[in-house]
């Protein structure tokens, strides 16, 4: 499974275990929730201090949103674009 795609679903875990809109989220972590929803997908790379600031905000460590074990178990969300 790719990075991108390992950090997106378990975002998505984190996200969904607390009961946070992406919007809450993004506004915790100091960035836009359109990159919240993007790097979800799987579709954005992102920084560490990014990667940083999203755990902080989530209750993690940033080691949990790279677990890739956790991440095979989770439906990543589908792309907005094909609506």
């Amino acid at each position: 499974m790719d990075i991108r795609d390992v950090l997106g679903r378990n975002m998505f875990r984190f996200r969904k275990k607390l009961g946070l809109s992406q919007e809450a989220l993004a506004d915790r972590a100091g960035v836009g929730r359109g990159h919240i929803g993007a790097i979800e997908r799987g579709e954005q790379n992102i920084t560490v201090l990014t990667l940083w600031h999203v755990a902080e905000a989530l209750g993690v460590e940033a080691a949990d949103l790279l677990d890739e074990e956790q991440a095979a178990r989770v439906e990543r969300p589908k792309s907005n674009k094909s609506r």
